[in-house]
């Protein structure tokens, strides 16, 4: 077993990467592909025992596709390069770090390193390539870190089906490499039609994913919801970036809409819907156990829905013309239903 005199130190990133390079000038390769592999090799066998503290010759081994030899090779590197690294064999055997060896983590708080872990988790929602590998590293450089099960994310919605996760990720595929997309797509009019899109920025917005594109076919900037782009098709034409203005008013709300003052009472069994949409101050609990929602909001087909949908938990107030709007509704709803 071989344990370096100087076992108790603490570096940082830079300088592990750098002293492993300087260590390995003086081998020799077929390549500088074979050294600049054998170096991330290195670096990334560092990271996974910073995390683990110990690991069996045959894992690595099985991890990078060389053989046990290979990675015995890459421990005496280490070794030489000052990283506290030592092998043992029996029970409890297999390549060891020494605890006290740690990365320089001091230029970035608990906290901070928290709000990371957070965004990188959300990156790797959406299948970002090594993500994986910059989490390790992160459990590297801060050992609270290393326990990131407090937070998944997750963009498909529930009960979707497995191509709805990939279409995600389609689309990002699309957007990086300049690529045109084809699709159906049903505005909030329920109009359906065939769109060519050059697709430019993902937007969450309103509760939902979006795409901002240029639109082919309406020879503009369009913004597109996920959940009603259909038959998603990645095209192998390409297309130069446009500069295209913040993004317009989504194409599922057709024409300016006009604002409305809109009180609505809830019963409270629909309380959880109304939280999904508006925030605590515009909403009142009232004596009787019902709540009531004053907001000032755009008035379209989107609005009439979402009180449709609350059924007899909700009564408009006022206006009065939307008043009238949803009865009639319900009145031609109750026709279909008639005996």
């Amino acid at each position: 077993m071989f344990i370096p005199a100087d076992f108790c130190r603490i570096i940082n990133m830079r300088d592990l990467i750098l002293q492993i390079r300087q260590n390995m000038s003086y081998l020799q390769y077929n390549s500088s592909g074979d050294k600049k592999m054998k170096t991330n090799r290195l670096f990334e066998i560092t990271i996974i025992l910073l995390n683990k503290g110990s690991v069996t010759a045959k894992e690595l081994a099985g991890r990078f596709g060389v053989s046990t030899r290979t990675i015995y090779r890459d421990i005496e590197v280490l070794s030489a390069t000052g990283v506290p690294v030592y092998t043992n064999k029996g029970n409890g055997g297999g390549i060891h770090l020494l605890e006290d060896y740690a990365i320089n983590r001091t230029l970035i708080s608990a906290q901070e390193s928290e709000n990371l872990l957070l965004a990188i988790k959300t990156l790797q929602a959406t299948q970002y390539p090594e993500v994986d590998m910059v989490l390790e590293k992160m459990g590297a450089i801060f050992k609270h870190a290393a326990d990131h099960d407090w937070v998944e994310v997750d963009f498909s919605p529930w009960g979707s089906a497995p191509n709805d996760k990939n279409k995600f990720n389609d689309i990002k595929q699309a957007m990086l490499q300049r690529q045109v997309l084809c699709f159906d797509y049903v505005n909030g009019e329920g109009h359906k039609s065939r769109r060519l899109a050059e697709p430019a920025k993902l937007l969450f917005k309103d509760n939902a994913w979006h795409l901002v594109a240029y639109c082919r076919q309406r020879q503009a900037q369009r913004t597109f919801r996920l959940s009603r782009m259909k038959n998603i098709k990645t095209l192998l034409e390409t297309f130069m970036p446009q500069v295209l203005p913040q993004p317009q008013q989504a194409e599922s709300k057709t024409g300016k809409q006009s604002q409305v003052s809109l009180r609505l009472r809830f019963q409270a069994k629909v309380l959880n819907r109304l939280y999904d949409y508006f925030d605590d101050s515009l909403i009142t609990h009232n004596a009787d156990g019902s709540f009531t929602l004053e907001a000032v909001l755009p008035e379209g087909e989107w609005l009439y829905d979402y009180i449709l949908s609350l059924g007899s938990f909700v009564e408009v107030q006022e206006p009065e013309h939307v008043r009238q709007i949803i009865a009639n509704r319900l009145k031609q709803a109750v026709k279909i239903y008639e005996i």
